[in-house]
């Protein structure tokens, strides 16, 4: 199993999830625990690319609950079709919004939040099994190669413990 993550932080953002991801694989290597799986993906996306706060919110008795993550404390419990997540998990897509203060219906759960970008979580059948939750402390940060990125990441998760 690897013991680090290296990115080298000049590169471009793609070329940093290009160097990223398949560490990430190898890291979680035959493991399938869904929590120990998803921490440390969470810490490895939040360290490598410093985004603000970085998790997962998994469904559970109809909510979106609280799991693994880096960053402050966050939400609990996010109903369907409430905030970004919620909104994500009721459509089926992933919502890639440059500013969360023109999202209707924004649940702050932490006013340094400024950006943000949420990929659901699916299961090798398709099953949604949850969300996978960026946040930004700056507007404009997520854009088409975060979203790339972020679903190919979510897609080996799916097909890895699901």
């Amino acid at each position: 199993m690897a013991e680090s993550i290296f990115i080298d932080q000049s590169a471009s953002k793609a070329q940093k999830y290009e160097q990223l991801l398949p560490q990430i694989k190898a890291l979680m290597g035959d493991d399938r625990d869904e929590v120990a799986v998803l921490a440390n993906v969470a810490a490895a996306l939040h360290h490598s690319l410093a985004f603000f706060w970085t998790g997962f919110y998994l469904v559970k008795q109809n909510q979106l609950i609280l799991g693994p993550f880096q960053g402050p404390v966050a939400c609990m419990s996010i109903a369907m079709g409430r905030g970004v997540c919620g909104s994500a998990w009721q459509q089926n897509q992933t919502l890639v919004v440059p500013d969360v203060d023109q999202f209707p219906g924004h649940i702050a759960c932490s006013g340094e939040s400024r950006s943000e970008i949420v990929v659901v979580l699916r299961s090798a059948n398709g099953t949604i099994k949850g969300v996978l939750d960026v946040d930004s402390s700056e507007l404009n940060t997520f854009d088409s190669i975060d979203k790339q990125y972020l679903e190919q990441l979510c897609d080996w998760i799916g097909q890895h413990i699901y």
